[in-house]
């Protein structure tokens, strides 16, 4: 039995969470952990001009965002952020 079997067992016990909602969940948890700079930015990008934002806002929200964020981001630039987005 490895760590994420254990995990799964232990979220099953203490939550009552049938064993494949458990895994997805544990799965689900490591994807978004895994998750570095450069695929936040374009995901959120993509997620927040979809609500309408322009890019001016969309950076200004980013730059905020990265700082919250698990990883340790670097201070982006609106400039760097494009360049992330559009390549």
């Amino acid at each position: 039995m490895d760590a994420l079997d254990e995990l799964v067992d232990h979220l099953c016990r203490s939550s009552r969470l049938p064993t494949g909602e458990a895994q997805k969940l544990v799965y689900e948890v490591l994807a978004y952990l895994r998750e570095d700079v450069e695929g936040y930015v374009r995901r959120r990008h993509g997620e927040l001009q979809r609500q309408g934002l322009r890019n001016d806002a969309i950076f200004e929200r980013l730059r905020a965002e990265l700082p919250l964020r698990r990883f340790a981001a670097p201070d982006l630039s609106a400039r760097q952020l494009r360049r992330i987005v559009y390549g």
